[in-house]
């Protein structure tokens, strides 16, 4: 695909994107044509944490994680990105470095939209920064929800929860990345802990599991295991 080409076809995904709502055609296409177009192989680092901002990224193809790592080499992830998301956003506007690493999970292409362009652009358009705002606050809520999941809710409530919102028709599909030690990762634990958590399930019947896939047998159960405190607050008003 030629730069051209390549740039109009970033167009017609950027005016699909929240993060740039509200934004004209010629303001969207000066985003296309700064942007520039990288690949990546799995495992390869994309965005180390400490290092300086180069921009905003934009995920074009494959999955990217999003982690923070402690000295002893444990992994926290904060994020499993997917097609059309959008991320570094914090560090870019914030002027500190890298918050976090990203890495990609399979190959991958993103687009790199430079932080200059995007800065212009917040001092040139109140209606663009407003909706930045926007989306940080949602990321933030995101992440305080995040940490009070790994503080207040035990590992089978968590792996629950990551089962549900990653289900489409009661199955939650296992790319090859998809391993115990990501699972882990995701859900601040140690893969031991995730095999017997996935293997107590199963032996219930609430799930069953193979390499290919997680499927979903008993969903009120995970609700509940989920959400233990809305359940019962229904259960309590008979609803």
């Amino acid at each position: 695909m030629s730069g051209s080409a390549a740039s109009d076809a970033l167009l017609l995904r950027l005016r699909s994107l929240p993060f740039f709502s509200g934004l004209d055609n010629d303001t969207l296409a000066e985003l296309a044509r700064a942007a520039r177009r990288r690949e990546y192989r799995a495992g390869e680092v994309i965005v180390l944490e400490g290092e300086a901002q180069p921009g905003l990224y934009f995920l074009e193809t494959g999955y990217v994680k999003v982690v923070k790592s402690a000295p002893t080499g444990r992994e926290q992830t904060l994020r499993v990105l997917e097609p059309d998301d959008t991320f570094n956003e914090i560090g870019v506007f914030s002027r500190r470095p890298n918050p976090a690493t990203a890495i990609a999970l399979e190959p991958s292409a993103v687009w790199l939209i430079p932080r200059d362009t995007l800065t212009g652009l917040l001092r040139e358009r109140p209606d663009f920064a407003q909706s930045v705002i926007e989306r940080m606050a949602e990321r933030m809520l995101f992440l305080v929800g995040l940490v009070s999941d790994l503080s207040l809710r035990p590992v089978t409530g968590r792996m629950a929860r990551l089962l549900l919102e990653g289900a489409v028709d009661d199955i939650v599909a296992r790319p090859r990345w998809f391993t115990q030690a990501e699972l882990a990762s995701r859900l601040g634990t140690v893969p031991d802990v995730v095999q017997r958590a996935l293997r107590a399930l199963e032996a219930d019947g609430v799930i069953t599991v193979d390499r290919a896939q997680i499927r979903i047998l008993d969903r009120p159960t995970l609700e509940q295991l989920a959400n233990p405190a809305e359940t019962r607050q229904k259960s309590a008003t008979g609803s």
